[in-house]
This record gives C-alpha cells, structure tokens and sequence, in this order.
C-alpha cells in the first residue's frame, strides 16, 4: 500500500485549498513535475486534450505515477476533453479590417472570405442562429448581432471591433446548440484517457442536463466526471448539473465570453455555495495567474482573484497555460500555494468558512460528520481521521469545511487519487481495519507519520461499522495520539 511503505515525511499539504496544475510542453519531464508536486504543492494534474498527442498524454501520467510511487502520497490526474470548437473559415488575405455597421454574409461555402463574405463551417449553428441573436467572435472582441436569415447563410451586423481573422472560435450566447458535447475526436480521446488511467474526465461545452446524462452512458463508471460550467445555459440547470456530475469546473474563460464580465464574481460565489452544498468538489479555473505565462511574478489584481476564489470556498484553484506553456510553470503554482496559505490563516477566512454549513441529510452518517468539525474546534484536535471505502466519509467532511486536515483512509486507491481534490483531505492508501483497536492504533499512527498530529494531542476518527461496508459511516471516536 502507498501509504503503509513510505519511509519519511511527505511534503504535508499547510493548507485546505487544492491546487490543479495542467501539464504541457513547458512541464513535461519529471524534474519539472517532481517540482511543480512539491515545491509548488501541486495535488492533481491536468491533461488537456485540446493539445498534444495520446503518446504526449500517456508519457505524462507515466511521470506522475512514478512520482507517486516515490513520494508514496496518492496523486490525482484528469483528461480534459476539447468538446466542439465552432471557428471561422479562412480568408484571402488572412485577415479583414472590419467597423462598426458594416454587414457580412456567413454561409457554409468554403471559399476564402473577405470583407463582404465569411465561411462559417457549421450548418447546425447556421441553422441554429435567429434575427437578433449574437456573434462573439475570437473570445469577444468582435460582437456582431443577426439581422438576417436565408437558406444556408446568416447576416450578421457588426456592433464592436476591427479585426476577423482566420479560423478565430465564435461564441453564441444566445442559443442553446443541437449538439452533443462529445466529438468524434472527444470519444477517441475518452476511451484513451480511460484506458491510460486517468481519475477524471472533464466533460466541455455542457449546455443541459441531457448531455451530462450522455457522457455518464459513454464513461460507464469508468472514471469520475467534472461537468465544466462554460455555457450560459448550463447555469439555468446548475442545481441539476451539480447533481448529476462527480465534481464541477467553473470555466471562467468561455463563460466570461458569453456572460457579462460583471457577472462572473457573482455566478462563482452560487457556483462554489451549490457545489459545496452538494457536497462535490469545485475547481475555479482558468486566467488566475495569466501574467506568469511570462513574467516570474503575477498582478497584484490576480494575487486578489485567486484569494476571492478561496475565499469563496473552492475546493481548489487551478492553472492552466501558465503551467502547460509558461515560463515560469514551478514559481506560478508557489504563487498560488502561497496566497493560498495566507488567505487559509487570516483569521476572516475561518470566519467565512464557519458563516454557512449545509444542512445535513436526516442519516446518521450526515448527523456524525456534521458534529465531527464542532467536536474538533471544541476540543481543539489536530485532525479528523475517517475510514471510508467509496470517499462519501471524506467528501462530506470536505463539505463542513473544517478547521484542521481530514485524514482519509482507504484501501481503494482509486478513492485515494480522488480524494485529492477535495478540499483538505491528505488521502492515505492503506489497508483496512476490523476492529476498534487497530482503527485508533493505525489513525493515531499514521496522523504522527504525515505530520498531520504530534504526541499529546487528540485526533477525531469517524468510521462504519461493520468496517469496510460502504455508506455505514456510524461511529465517532476521540483518541490520544500517544
């Protein structure tokens, strides 16, 4: 077991907050990844299957499986599927100037466009568009409005910016799509993500609960599911989406696109409240640290952001091209490690975090796991210690938001890569207990192994009885760490 043959201290994790690293050329040999896990404290990694190659992806995992096997913690990986990318054409002479007023024909030929005409290749999104909807082309900074429908092409009207150029993405804000969220190339880059052994699978372009539902048939249960929230649509179905998902990514690039920016800070907050409610790990992503892609420190409105993201109660924090493509991928994610460990020990953060717990679920399970964060601020343990087979123990711990580290322990260790995400849990790989002795002597043994309690100090264990059976967590117990 993983955590049974580890011979000396890990680099323990002095904060709750997860930090999501995407791996890419600029991180792609163990050295760097080695650095980023524990200089950066780095606790999953992304693979973004928008880039690079299945072998480019595999290499990968094979680098961080070898970390783990040498540090001995368990270490979570997800596949972040491309999902259906709408582009323009090309044009004749790469490029257009454009000004406000100006009229232009998109239609399906493929002929390179110019100032009067576009290729927009995607009859369903032709098909799609009405008299008023909009165009947000190359994230935004050119807004068009419809104002004309034909057979087979739309005209649109520009309202702001200058410049087309070729095969720029368009955003539509105002339409829901008739189109699935996994592409030909999105199910070839699922089966191969599973079968690589990836934890996660990041589903994008969500726009309704149905396209949840399809990606659930297509995984089955072969890994865990993120619903990416990037469409505005999918914020009308939140509550649904959160339920039906394993965890959830607030993609602020792409919804930043199609919402008003003003809207963002506040459609995190609901987001991260749902999530935490429901009990499923949240991850605010995308430009947190955009600067450090070339500069070695961040902006200070950045260091604020990614503070207003823990603030909020993320699960955990993520960084993208400033890992995957950037000049400094080791010194970003020690930037976001650090602002992490000073929001986490101001004294408003606990405040915050205490302001508003969930109502627990009238069982004995959510009754014990509600109490166990009270118990342990009363009596001031070290850490919460729970026993769990599937990680439902741990993810409602999560949920309470606690004050110390939740030790969980599972002899699954796929329940321990999971658990990575979730906010504060240190997951240890291990064997499983069958008696109430062994329970005390491994929690109180292997909390002093990961520095998560010393000698003299009181630890609170939660665990199901009989042991090992799923979703009987029944019993809590204080111990002496001795």
């Amino acid at each position: 077991m993983l955590g049974d043959n580890l011979e000396k201290n890990p680099n323990r994790r002095y904060r709750q907050t997860r930090i999501v690293a995407t791996l890419g050329p600029a991180s792609s040999d163990f050295d760097i990844i080695s650095e980023l896990y524990n200089r950066g404290g780095v606790d999953v990694f992304r693979l973004n299957f928008s880039h690079g190659s299945h072998k480019d992806h595999k290499d990968r995992i094979k680098l961080i499986r070898k970390l783990e096997k040498e540090i001995g913690r368990p270490i979570g990986v997800f596949a972040d599927l491309q999902g259906p990318k709408i582009r323009l054409g090309v044009f004749k002479d790469k490029s257009i100037e454009v000004k406000k007023g100006q009229v232009i024909r998109f239609d399906l030929d493929d002929v390179a466009g110019d100032k009067k005409r576009i290729c927009l290749p995607h009859k369903d999104v032709i098909d799609a568009l009405k008299v008023g909807a909009h165009l947000l082309i190359d994230d935004g900074k050119v807004k068009m409005r419809v104002v004309k429908k034909g057979d087979g092409f739309i005209e649109a009207e520009v309202i702001a910016g200058k410049k087309l150029s070729d095969k720029k993405g368009v955003n539509l804000p105002d339409i829901i799509l008739p189109t699935s969220p996994l592409t030909p190339k999105d199910l070839k880059d699922l089966e191969a993500a599973v079968r690589m052994g990836v934890d996660w699978i990041a589903l994008s372009f969500v726009q309704k609960p149905e396209d949840v539902a399809e990606a659930r048939r297509v995984l089955n249960k072969r890994a865990k599911l993120i619903v990416k929230l990037e469409k505005p649509s999918a914020l009308d179905y939140l509550e649904q989406l959160v339920d039906m998902s394993d965890a959830v990514m607030l993609a602020r690039g792409d919804l930043g696109v199609e919402i008003p920016a003003e809207q963002v800070p506040s459609v995190q907050k609901r987001v991260v409240r749902v999530a935490r409610n429901a009990g499923k790990p949240v991850i605010i992503a995308t430009q947190m640290l955009e600067s450090m892609i070339s500069s070695p420190t961040p902006t200070r409105a950045e260091a604020s952001d990614v503070a207003t993201a823990i603030y909020d109660g993320a699960d955990a924090i993520m960084l993208s091209a400033e890992t995957a493509a950037g000049d400094y991928p080791v010194e970003a994610a020690e930037v976001m490690r650090k602002i992490a460990y000073n929001v986490e020990t101001d004294k408003l953060y606990r405040k915050i975090m205490d302001a508003e717990h969930p109502d627990p679920e009238e069982t004995s399970a959510d009754a014990i796991t509600a109490a166990t964060s009270r118990i342990v601020d009363t009596i001031g343990a070290a850490a919460i210690v729970t026993y769990t087979t599937t990680g439902s123990t741990a993810l409602r711990t999560a949920r309470e938001r606690p004050s110390v580290p939740i030790m969980c322990l599972t002899e699954d260790l796929s329940v321990a890569r999971l658990m990575s995400l979730s906010y504060g849990v240190h997951a240890v790989h291990t064997k499983d207990v069958d008696n109430f002795a062994d329970m005390v002597e491994k929690a109180t043994r292997l909390a002093k192994k990961y520095s998560l309690a010393q000698k003299g100090q009181r630890l609170v264990i939660t665990a199901g009885v009989p042991f090992g059976t799923p979703g009987s967590t029944n019993i809590l117990r204080i111990a002496w760490v001795r």
